[in-house]
């Protein structure tokens, strides 16, 4: 079934906020975006420069000629300039019936630049708001619109209800802004509930409250309930904002795209993995294989935890002069190597392929005769309360060696403890280049 969202909202040359990153997000979450752009924008990770807004019969026209022939599940509108485009805006929503509309009240820049004016507010509030079905105001827009301050999660809780008796059946108020936890608040006119998550600690927040709302509506366009797709919305914004880009001099955009690329990948992953076994089948590398076996590991894009990284169930065994395996690779396989390639991929998120063998000081010298760099952690220095815990020990020491690098390396050693089997433990971009080396030695 074809989930139909209209974004309402200005356009930003740099991407990342705005039409552009409404329909971003709506592909990502499954729905087919369409859009009516109500300003023309000259920005980009500094701040907006220049606006040239529509005329409001052309917002009409664009609204007819998608509400006329192809129609909507759900609309989101976002920055609507002025008075002129709301109350054409508000007339169309009426006209054609829409019953799920997410209204994100944009109103200034991160930088100051006023997105709505004074006259807009108004009638936004007085056209716009009693047709919404979801309002969803960030801290500095529910100040303006309730002219109340807000310091902390009681006083959002307050301003969502003056805000829910203004007209919209539900009222969310983003927490984002607030020093304390960042806690979401929904009001619907009776009781209120809380949303929390994570502070995701990044400068680059730039289209943040635009992938939200347009991912709520996605969600309610896809039949999900309001509770529901609130707080699938907000995970998909905290692995955006988790995995943002660090591009252009200022405040860069959120990732849209993180959460399709780590499912998309999943399948990949597995298939990679299979190609460099049959690779490391036809080697005579049964030398290479330590007394406690080794195993090869393979992680998405964007890995969070290690149920997305996969590697071989029971590890990969010495057979003679070559090697096999017990069973296929699946993810969430081996905590140890998983633990430890998200550790590196912390540092590197490109270095997404780790495999463990045998030590010796011929190997780790060959290692490094090849042009690959090596380095050496001491399991002395762990802290003891990281003993028992399984893969801490491991990912400590990753951790320590980048720490004092800079990087990742491209194998990284230790000469063993009590109990301990010394181990030589290779990273790379991916399973093949892994075999590359192996290949070598």
């Amino acid at each position: 079934m074809l989930h139909k969202v209209l974004t309402i909202a200005g356009s930003d040359s740099s991407g990342g906020a705005g039409i552009q990153a409404d329909l971003k997000t709506i592909l990502s979450l499954g729905g087919y975006g369409m859009s009516v752009i109500t300003a023309v924008t000259a920005q980009n990770t500094l701040g907006v420069q220049n606006a040239v807004v529509m005329d409001s019969k052309s917002v009409g026209l664009q609204l007819e000629s998608v509400l006329s022939d192809i129609g909507v599940d759900c609309v989101k509108t976002g920055m609507l300039a002025n008075a002129e485009i709301v109350k054409v805006v508000a007339e169309k929503i009426s006209r054609y019936g829409v019953k799920k509309v997410v209204v994100d009240p944009v109103m200034n820049s991160k930088k100051g630049f006023v997105l709505l004016d004074d006259d807009g507010r108004r009638a936004l509030v007085k056209k716009l708001f009693p047709l919404s079905y979801l309002l969803m105001p960030n801290i500095p827009e529910a100040e303006i619109l309730t002219g109340k301050t807000i310091s902390n999660l009681n006083d959002a809780i307050k301003a969502a209800k003056r805000l829910q008796k203004m007209g919209p059946q539900y009222v969310l108020v983003k927490g984002g802004h607030l020093l304390e936890a960042p806690v979401d608040v929904l009001h619907d006119g009776t009781q209120h509930y809380e949303f929390s998550t994570q502070r995701v600690v990044t400068l680059h927040t730039h289209g943040t409250g635009c992938t939200l709302a347009s991912a709520v509506a996605t969600l309610l366009a896809r039949g999900l309930p309001l509770m529901d797709s609130i707080d699938q919305g907000k995970r998909y914004l905290y692995r955006a904002l988790r995995f943002s880009f660090g591009i252009g001099k200022g405040i860069g955009p959120i990732n849209h795209f993180a959460s399709i690329t780590r499912e998309m990948a999943r399948t990949n992953v597995i298939e990679e993995l299979d190609k460099a076994l049959d690779r490391l089948k036809r080697l005579n590398i049964g030398h290479l294989i330590p007394e406690v076996q080794s195993n090869l590991a393979y992680a998405i894009p964007f890995a969070e935890s290690v149920n997305d990284v996969a590697s071989f169930p029971g590890r990969i065994i010495r057979m003679v002069n070559t090697v096999d395996i017990l069973a296929s690779p699946r993810f969430g396989a081996s905590r140890q190597i998983h633990h430890l390639l998200l550790a590196a991929m912390e540092y590197d998120p490109e270095r997404r392929a780790a495999m463990t063998i045998f030590y010796s000081n011929t190997l780790v010298e060959r290692i490094k005769s090849l042009g690959y760099t090596v380095a050496e952690f001491d399991r002395a220095r762990t802290p003891p309360d990281l003993e028992q815990e399984e893969g801490s020990t491991l990912a400590w020491g990753v951790q320590d060696v980048m720490e004092e690098l800079g990087k990742v390396p491209d194998a990284i050693f230790d000469r063993g403890a009590i109990g301990k089997v010394p181990l030589i433990r290779l990273f790379a971009k991916d399973p093949a280049s892994i075999v590359n080396l192996i290949a070598k030695l």
